[in-house]
């Protein structure tokens, strides 16, 4: 049976997209230190990404949902869409699906939603890492655009130095302006529709 891991990244930022990554191991693959990203140093997670990406036996796939099309639809149907895209640009169709979460989103293929599953199944640690790796080489680029925000460093995290920078600068096109507290930074006031 073809199982695929799907885990995502970044549902909590205030900024940037939220990934998704589908991966399909093959049988009996061993990578050490293969764990739920949240749990590994930035250059372990690059190390892992190199070795899962680089083996030619690894079939993976990613969906990308952009801050603007989150605030369209919320950050659960986001993410639900970026699992989606990231399931269809598998190469290989899978028989069963390990979704790390409690909710599913709607699929053709048969799933489980496993809780905290990036911890219990490699192919969802796999995917875990592909989701989170590819998202914050998203937020570098998108600090070379924005220097002000400091995304290279806090990935659009609703740290105190990236709301600091919220409030002095003001949002940018990749804040998620349905999030707060850039929704009520972007409400007009009673004073402004005198």
């Amino acid at each position: 049976m073809c199982i695929a891991g799907v885990d995502e990244a970044g549902r909590g930022p205030l900024a940037g997209p939220v990934v998704a990554a589908a991966c399909i191991l093959p049988p009996s693959f061993l990578l050490e230190d293969l764990n739920d990203s949240k749990q590994l140093s930035a250059a372990k997670r690059e190390d892992l990404y190199q070795a899962l990406t680089k083996d030619s036996e690894v079939v993976y796939g990613i969906g990308i949902v952009e801050a603007d099309e989150i605030d369209r639809i919320n950050i659960l149907q986001a993410t639900f869409l970026a699992m989606q895209q990231a399931i269809s640009a598998l190469s290989v169709s899978p028989d069963y699906l390990l979704i790390d979460g409690n909710q599913l989103p709607k699929l053709s293929i048969p799933a489980i939603a496993l809780i905290e599953g990036d911890a219990r199944s490699i192919s969802i640690a796999a995917a875990s890492i592909l989701a989170k790796v590819t998202r914050d080489r998203i937020l570098d680029q998108f600090d070379q655009e924005f220097p002000l925000y400091g995304f290279k460093k806090h990935k659009g995290y609703a740290t105190l130095e990236h709301r600091q920078a919220i409030e002095r600068h003001g949002p940018c096109r990749i804040h998620r302006k349905s999030f707060e507290p850039i929704k009520s930074l972007l409400e007009p006031t009673l004073f402004d529709l005198r």
